[in-house]
């Protein structure tokens, strides 16, 4: 996730609070911060991030769980093939993450995606947006769990059952220190990114001595075709771009910075994925796709067995600061979305700053144990979670792209990314498939819910009466 958020929702190098107001894209006009006016691009502002910090952070918010666990998916799903639908998500990652650069050093706002859709699209788009932001976090902390919990059973045994409780273990500590106010700090995300950086280089240098050539054939024993649903699964690993937005208003030079910053990540970015999934099916091979631990099992082969223990440790660490940021975030999300209207209003408390959100938070948390518990007694594993999640980040990209043809002037370099982008997020939804139903049955649902609300009462209304 990350990202998301998500995941994706991607996280793990922004600070909590930021997380908080990435998500929060349902508050009304009346309660918003005013967007800047359009066409304004202050060239300085009282933030103090510079470019290499901006990178930093970016990077923390694409790298997330993902890539601990979904090479192996995506092998399961195209084989070797998979290497290409890495290697088109990098490529789709330019024009994607140049338009949202530019959106973002032109309209410096905390709202980012939110925020644009407003101004593009007025205020039921960017409720819409809260909604599948909100929505999309449950079945991608159920996966994150998994995905943690998977290193574990791969380092101590137990399979499922070993996974599923140290999953349930691990959205339980989340939703307690949520409750209890604590929140992880912004070093110790950035120091979490830090330590996925190292476990991918590790894992790829010490593995790669025991590659073979003969892992990449057949190339694509599934079919090209296969190669489409891996993309749409690795959606899960390349949400993220967006979330820089939310911190534009916080470099020094916005204008300058933040396309520099996107620029780098999205280079280190792509290295690194297309370094790992590379060693995942070279040196692996057939037995990718029935790895649920593909890091753990590379160092493995590197170092050998006691390298597992390490790769689990690490996995869980990585697992709870990506969860608690993405709870944190979505838990404010929900109760600023109740405060608005555009959810029950009981949801409200915990919106102001310094408040606890718990009855949101007890939301968010029922729905992600209602996510784990059904993947689990259906026994249908993490990909239906990741597609779930990947749909709605993908949606999300769409709305973005499709406000900056509104807000960002023709014949500049940030409109002319956005129409590769746009076409490129078509073709996500489109092999998003059948799961382009939730985020579109959320979207759905969001508008019926403002329209119905909204007469009785009142845009703006909040539960503060």
């Amino acid at each position: 996730m990350a990202d998301t958020t998500s995941g994706a929702a991607p996280a793990g190098g922004a600070e909590p609070t930021h997380a908080a107001a990435r998500v929060r894209p349902g508050r009304t006009p009346e309660r918003a911060p005013n967007p800047p006016a359009p066409g304004r691009a202050p060239a300085h502002s009282p933030g103090g991030l510079t470019a290499a910090q901006g990178t930093a952070m970016y990077v923390g918010a694409v790298l997330g769980t993902g890539v601990i666990t979904l090479p192996a998916l995506a092998a399961d799903t195209a084989g070797p093939a998979s290497l290409v639908a890495w290697a088109a998500l990098v490529l789709v990652s330019v024009p994607l993450a140049a338009t949202f650069a530019a959106l973002g050093a032109r309209h410096p706002d905390s709202g980012g995606v939110s925020t644009y859709a407003r101004l593009a699209f007025g205020e039921r788009a960017a409720t819409v947006v809260g909604w599948c932001f909100f929505l999309a976090i449950p079945p991608g902390a159920a996966a994150a769990a998994l995905f943690g919990g998977a290193y574990v059973s791969a380092a101590v045994g137990g399979g499922t059952a070993t996974t599923t409780a140290t999953a349930a273990g691990l959205m339980a500590a989340v939703t307690a220190a949520n409750a209890a106010g604590l929140r992880v700090t912004g070093r110790l995300q950035l120091a979490l990114a830090v330590l996925l950086v190292v476990l991918l280089v590790t894992a790829v240098l010490m593995s790669l001595p025991h590659a073979r050539t003969d892992h990449l054939r057949p190339f694509a024993p599934h079919g090209w075709t296969a190669v489409a649903p891996a993309a749409a699964l690795l959606v899960w690993s390349f949400a993220g771009w967006e979330a820089i937005t939310h911190l534009a208003g916080e470099f020094r030079r916005p204008a300058s910075d933040l396309p520099r910053a996107t620029g780098a990540a999205v280079a280190l970015v792509g290295v690194l994925y297309l370094s790992v999934a590379f060693a995942v099916v070279a040196v692996l091979g057939p037995a990718a796709a029935d790895s649920d631990a593909p890091l753990g099992d590379l160092m493995a082969r590197g170092l050998g067995g006691p390298a597992r223990p390490l790769a689990a440790g690490a996995a869980l660490l990585l697992t709870l600061g990506v969860m608690n940021v993405y709870y944190a975030g979505a838990a404010k999300l929900g109760a600023a979305l109740g405060r608005d209207g555009a959810l029950p209003a009981k949801l409200a408390r915990g919106s102001e700053a310094g408040e606890v959100p718990r009855r949101s938070l007890a939301v968010l948390s029922a729905l992600s144990f209602a996510a784990l518990a059904a993947v689990t007694l259906t026994d249908t594993g993490t990909k239906p979670l990741v597609l779930l999640t990947t749909g709605s980040f993908t949606t999300v990209y769409a709305v973005g792209v499709a406000a900056a043809f509104r807000l960002l002037p023709r014949g500049s370099a940030g409109r002319k990314a956005a129409v590769p982008a746009l076409v490129a997020v078509a073709a996500l939804l489109v092999a998003s498939g059948p799961y382009l139903l939730w985020p579109l049955s959320v979207t759905a649902a969001a508008w019926l819910y403002t329209r119905r609300r909204r007469p009785a009462t009142g845009a703006g209304s909040s539960a503060h009466g």
